[in-house]
């Protein structure tokens, strides 16, 4: 049988309501941080089923914290499983490729306040509601089954292919980072986290931090001689977001994030503090995260940040003899700009993408500077593989009611089934 554009695209509708299943199969594993293994034993059991062969390891930070990229953590892993299924190429003919997705998913909120069970998908016209249906589920799917749409015309990838579950991707990308201190290389790196079937063109960087702040405790009735360290932490944080707009000035702004105000997003992720409500509180932490342009040292960032917290801290009577203790866990990633990279091999795999989108789609790629960051800057940065990032159109990622556009899927499981066929070319199985 001849294979075409329209072969393959039926080829993946015939899949189509099997995919669906797979999809609703693998949100119903509550794959939070440190709970993925149920998630991947999923995984890994459908990929063993298709003839792949399957990797699965516990991500070690003795591995990887001497490595670029590593973002460090508090403890050391436990139980924080990666899954890599390897089609091997009989011919090599083609172009290799890593198909790399996140299973993990950041935490619900309170249950109640979902429409529907977080881990009980619903669907609702075209869209599947759940957590991590979008963030990014949907993907994993859409790659593995583009696979599957050419095996059951009889073909496979004329190079080695490399599909990637991993974990740790929502708070420091350490999984993707050991997949390749385990060897994982390929011509190019394909991510399908939920952009809205656009091509993202560069993404933020991103730096969590931690402050800690002492206090003088007292008991209420004399407060004024106290020092309050929940209360203290306000000027701090206004002066955070006073270098959060200077950094936004457009001035300090990377060529990609030209036209957009407010790229760089400051969020004060949690904050605790104090012992007793009749007792003035001698200390309080806060969790913050920070971005940083493509090309921004984290190390000039650090030092802007640990700065501003000095010269805010010296406003206080208390703080300027106490000074905040700033740590560093979680998130410690560069940014990263797929449309600055100028090697013919980046330029060709766009053009493959760009060629299978508008097959499928009727329409040109658009590109999109992200405020987010992904997996791509481990492939970009530190493995000299040109990372494209597409997928498909999800809505209330990380928010409540979480929800993706399933014919999106579809258009994205074709484009990627094209894709691979363009980039790796094909054999017969």
């Amino acid at each position: 049988m001849d294979i075409t554009t329209s072969t393959i695209r039926s080829a993946v509708d015939a899949l189509f309501d099997t995919e669906i299943a797979f999809l609703d199969e693998l949100v119903r594993h509550p794959s939070l941080r440190g709970r993925e293994s149920s998630a991947q034993d999923f995984i890994s059991s459908e990929l063993e089923s298709r003839g792949f062969s399957v990797d699965r390891w516990e991500v070690q930070t003795k591995d990887i914290e001497n490595l670029p990229g590593y973002s460090p953590v508090e403890e050391p892993y436990s139980g924080a499983l990666n899954v890599v299924g390897a089609l091997r190429s009989r011919t090599s003919t083609g172009r290799s490729l890593v198909l790399n997705g996140h299973v993990d998913v950041v935490p619900t909120g309170p249950s109640e306040m979902w429409k529907h069970s977080p881990f009980e998908p619903t669907i609702e016209g075209d869209w599947m509601t759940g957590r991590g249906v979008g963030d990014m589920k949907a993907g994993l799917a859409s790659s593995l089954f583009a696979l599957e749409a050419l095996s059951s015309l009889g073909y496979r990838p004329a190079a080695d292919v490399f599909y990637q579950s991993v974990v740790e991707e929502e708070c420091t990308g350490n999984g993707a980072l050991a997949c390749l201190q385990r060897g994982y290389r390929a011509d190019a790196a394909l991510i399908s986290e939920p952009f809205s079937e656009h091509l993202v063109s560069a993404q933020v960087g991103v730096l969590w931090f931690q402050v800690h702040l002492k206090g003088r405790p007292t008991h209420v009735a004399y407060a004024g001689t106290g020092s309050n360290a929940i209360e203290a932490a306000f000027p701090l944080i206004q002066a955070l977001h006073e270098l959060e707009a200077q950094r936004n000035a457009p001035a300090r702004r990377h060529r990609a994030f030209a036209e957009q105000e407010h790229a760089l997003n400051l969020n004060i992720g949690k904050i605790v503090g104090g012992d007793w409500a009749s007792s003035v509180p001698a200390w309080c932490s806060f969790d913050a995260r920070m971005g940083v342009f493509p090309g921004e040292s984290l190390e000039e960032l650090r030092a802007e940040i640990e700065s501003t917290l000095r010269a805010a801290a010296a406003g206080n009577p208390f703080l300027a003899g106490h000074p905040p203790e700033i740590t560093y866990f979680g998130f410690a990633a560069e940014g990263y700009s797929f449309a600055d990279d100028t090697r013919p091999s980046a330029r060709a795999a766009e053009d493959a993408l760009k060629k299978a989108h508008e097959e499928v789609a009727g329409a040109t790629l658009d590109r999109e500077a992200i405020t987010a960051t992904t997996d791509a800057r481990f492939f970009g940065l530190y493995a000299d593989m040109p990372a494209l990032v597409y997928g498909p159109r999800a809505e209330a990622i990380h928010g409540f009611d979480e929800r993706v556009d399933l014919e999106s899927v579809r258009r994205v499981t074709q484009t990627t089934a094209l894709f691979v066929a363009e980039w790796c070319g094909l054999e017969k199985k």
